[in-house]
């Protein structure tokens, strides 16, 4: 259960109501302060609409940081939300494997871009090789915008589970057909 409500539009001031637009449990408890909500909506936005960084690889980035962090909110949704981007179920399932060590079949610039994730996750930052592996694939641009995303999410997870936000219902089958780790 959140710790904090879960607020519907008719909760709130009429000048706020578009920031439910997407009545998801993450937004419903985001507008108990709405400009945060406003402010976190503005950086994500921009991450999902206006970044050039190829949608797939990013979805596969979000993906590895709920992964390794175990955020069962941001895996189940980014995993909807990365079949939008191209995602596919083997794609999902190399997470698992690269995240295990063992050698997937994505191309050399998705393994790059999960590896990215995991070591902002693990060690706050790109290592030398990572980034030299990125900038082969990546213009500075994309490569910046890469770097933003894996941050916001890597916040983005905590404060989903600082909040403890619940997993919507029609979410919960993505965790079952890809469990993260125990």
């Amino acid at each position: 259960m959140a710790r904090v409500p879960y607020l519907a539009k008719s909760d709130l001031k009429p000048e706020d109501r578009s920031l439910l637009t997407r009545e998801i449990n993450l937004n419903r408890a985001l507008v108990n302060s709405p400009e945060g909500a406003r402010a976190f909506g503005t950086l994500g936005g921009f991450i999902r609409n206006k970044s050039r960084l190829d949608g797939r690889l990013r979805e596969l980035a979000i993906l590895q940081v709920g992964y390794l962090t175990r955020s069962e909110y941001e895996y189940s949704h980014h995993i909807k939300i990365g079949r939008d981007f191209g995602v596919g179920d083997d794609d999902i399932r190399s997470i698992a494997s690269e995240s295990a060590g063992e050698v997937s079949t994505l191309e050399p610039l998705a393994r790059a871009v999960l590896a990215a994730a995991r070591e902002m996750v693990t060690n706050l930052a790109i290592s030398a090789s990572t980034f030299s592996e990125l900038e082969a694939g990546l213009d500075s641009e994309c490569l910046t915008d890469l770097v933003i995303t894996i941050a916001f999410y890597c916040g983005v997870v905590r404060l989903l589970e600082s909040l403890q936000i619940d997993v919507e219902d029609e979410y919960l089958h993505y965790l079952e057909e890809f469990p993260l780790p125990i």
